[in-house]
């Protein structure tokens, strides 16, 4: 277990092919950004699953359905080495949890990418979006932000802070 100080995601996924990369931050913190810097084939984001699901990538009632297409995905993917990147908030310890869960069930390592922007500068990004969160839910939801030690504790065998990540691909 080791949280990096330097590093970039393409040198994660030559370390570790075949990985889960969970991304763990709250809306606008640039976790949908750095996701898009690769292969689109890689991502699984609920809200996209949402908007197949409803013309909504909002509508929150779609979420069990959305996270049912993420499941068979992680599963489709994890189960053939391919590197996965869940792009989603993963802020909850439940949902860190299922996702860790279908890492192990196919022996496949995990990887977490920690947004550990403050929030300042999270409400800030998120303003400025096309699709504005409520700066309300944004702010309850960075207080769900865990450690990287908590996360180590749960069961990612590696974790990245983005702050670092950001900085050292400057």
């Amino acid at each position: 277990m080791k949280t990096s100080l330097r590093g970039t995601m393409q040198q994660i996924d030559a370390a570790i092919p075949g990985a889960l990369c969970a991304l763990i931050g709250a809306p606008g913190s640039g976790k949908s950004t750095f996701a898009a810097r690769y292969p689109a084939s890689w991502r699984v984001c609920l809200d996209e699953y949402r908007l197949a699901a409803t013309d909504d990538m909002t509508d929150q009632t779609a979420t069990p359905v959305a996270a049912q297409i993420q499941n068979l995905l992680l599963d489709a993917r994890l189960s053939r080495g391919l590197t996965t990147i869940a792009d989603s908030t993963n802020l909850h310890p439940h949902v860190r949890a299922g996702l860790l869960a279908h890492a192990r069930y196919w022996q496949r390592p995990v990887v977490a990418v920690l947004f550990d922007a403050p929030l300042a500068t999270v409400q800030a990004q998120n303003a400025s979006r096309d699709r504005v969160v409520p700066p309300r839910v944004v702010r309850e939801l960075h207080q769900l932000l865990p450690t990287a030690d908590q996360l180590h504790g749960e069961g990612f065998t590696t974790v990245h802070l983005a702050s670092d990540l950001t900085t050292s691909t400057r």
